[in-house]
């Protein structure tokens, strides 16, 4: 349906001007925020809140300016009623919000790349022990893995206990000679 001209004009001028009314919600746009932050969980609930209120006040602009404070505080009491009744029944006050909490969860587990990294220094480390001569490994997983004491390796082994302390020392030195290598060659 076509308006005509003079009821154009006469809605035109019910309007007010459209500064007065961008003024209106500039000017009361931080008093609704306050007004909503006290009846809210949170201060992104009031500006949520305020900004839908603001949209909906658009629709009522042709009215009378001195109804405009009224109109908004109803439409935010209404926008504010709306969103209560909507959490009752999504279960809202059940629900965690993960950007809120996302500090507060740390896991256990190691990263991917610490896991990949400790993979490898497995790896390495098994690879020095098998490069190790053999009488010199055995003393050394027999010590370190097996929990034996020097005497208890020695007469396993049939040799003396200089001997397990000087077959301890090389493979020590060996490892850390090969895994040195490896550590720096990981590095570049």
């Amino acid at each position: 349906m076509a308006l005509g001209s003079a009821e154009h004009e006469q809605l035109l001028a019910g309007a007010g001007n459209p500064t007065e009314f961008d003024g209106f919600v500039r000017e009361q746009r931080g008093a609704l925020v306050r007004f909503l932050q006290r009846r809210t969980r949170s201060p992104d609930d009031a500006e949520d809140l305020a900004q839908e209120s603001l949209t909906r006040l658009m629709r009522y602009r042709a009215h009378a300016p001195d109804t405009w404070m009224a109109l908004l505080y109803r439409i935010a009491v209404n926008a504010l009623h709306d969103r209560s009744r909507r959490a009752l029944t999504r279960f809202d006050a059940h629900h965690v919000s993960l950007d809120e909490e996302a500090v507060e969860l740390h896991s256990t587990e190691p990263s991917h790349e610490q896991r990949t990294a400790s993979e490898q220094d497995l790896v390495a480390l098994q690879r020095a022990l098998l490069r190790l001569p053999t009488r010199c490994r055995q003393v050394y997983l027999l010590n370190r893995i097996e929990g034996m004491t020097y005497i208890e390796i020695a007469d396993h082994c049939g040799i003396s206990v200089k001997a397990v302390e000087k077959h301890i020392s090389r493979a020590l030195r060996l490892l850390r000679e090969r895994l040195g290598a490896f550590q720096s060659e990981s590095r570049t």
